[in-house]
């Protein structure tokens, strides 16, 4: 069996892409501070370590570890978002400089927070404007970490990941239950971009990736076309069968992420991106617009 080494496994995304590559037969082992199960292997995301060892030989490393953006933007939160995802690739790639026989293929986690928030037009991996607020700073340090680092015999994958919907975490959980109780109305202006993706089809374009030699550099991960706030807003209260949805203006969604420790910004701002290689590689979507997706989420 082909070996692939997964950090940040643990997670939202994590645990669905462990489930699904053993599906297709690869043997998994699991980067964690944590171990609690048999694929498990201790690391504590910053040294070199025993876990150095498993990097020998194997077939692809998947890097998907950083503290989440979604908490309170304090100075001492903002450190760690940035150092957990410049530890973990830095060291990462210092053992796979290291190997005598390296990864075939190294994907590394990445944002499509990279690419300006108010970009009027959809934006793909071929555009080279870029973002200045945190999300973005943060993405732009991640892949020059990624890139700047050598290993001349291990193609590279920056995955550029945009909103992930999936039934068990993530954002859709909350935007269910807020639809569910008739306050699933537009938020803020309704205007704002939102690229998305379903968990199934994200965990398949990984597994795409690690087949398609051809493929390297940023990947936008993302369905085919971007909506906006106001319509993914009404498909959902379709999907859950409730008629009511009642506005929630940009103040009171500021006053309510205070209160619950998340940043309003991750709802106000827009994310207006396309998969232009997904889509010239002949990538093939299971969920490509958002009535399919609601209607397996909300099974």
């Amino acid at each position: 069996m082909k070996k692939i080494i997964l950090a940040g496994g643990s997670g939202f995304i994590g645990k669905a892409l462990h489930t699904h590559l053993k599906s297709k037969g690869y043997q998994l082992i699991v980067l964690t501070r944590s171990p609690k199960h048999p694929d498990d292997v201790l690391w504590d995301g910053k040294t070199l370590g025993d876990w150095t060892a498993h990097i020998e030989g194997a077939f692809a490393l998947i890097n998907l570890a950083g503290k989440s953006i979604n908490c309170r933007h304090t100075e001492e939160n903002k450190k760690a978002i940035l150092a957990t995802r410049l530890e973990t690739t830095q060291v990462l790639g210092n053992a796979i400089a290291a190997a005598t026989h390296p990864p075939q293929v190294w994907m590394n986690a990445s944002a499509a927070g990279i690419y300006p928030h108010d970009a009027t037009q959809p934006l793909s991996e071929y555009d080279l404007q870029y973002g200045t607020d945190f999300v973005a700073e943060v993405a732009i340090a991640w892949e020059k970490t990624f890139h700047e680092i050598n290993t001349p015999h291990t193609r590279k994958i920056a995955l550029r990941t945009t909103l992930v919907f999936g039934d068990d975490g993530g954002a859709f959980i909350p935007l269910k239950k807020l639809s569910q109780v008739g306050l699933g109305g537009k938020q803020g202006s309704g205007k704002q971009k939102v690229s998305w993706i379903h968990r199934k089809d994200y965990v398949k374009a990984l597994s795409f990736l690690l087949e398609h030699e051809e493929l390297s550099g940023p990947i936008n991960l993302c369905a085919p076309q971007p909506t906006d706030n106001q319509t993914l807003m009404a498909a959902l209260r379709k999907a859950v069968k409730m008629p009511i949805g009642i506005p929630q203006p940009a103040w009171l969604l500021r006053i309510g992420a205070q209160l619950i420790g998340t940043p309003p910004e991750l709802i106000l701002h827009g994310m207006n991106v396309i998969p232009t290689r997904l889509v010239e590689a002949n990538f093939t979507y299971e969920f490509p617009s958002l009535a399919l997706a609601f209607d397996d989420l909300v099974r």
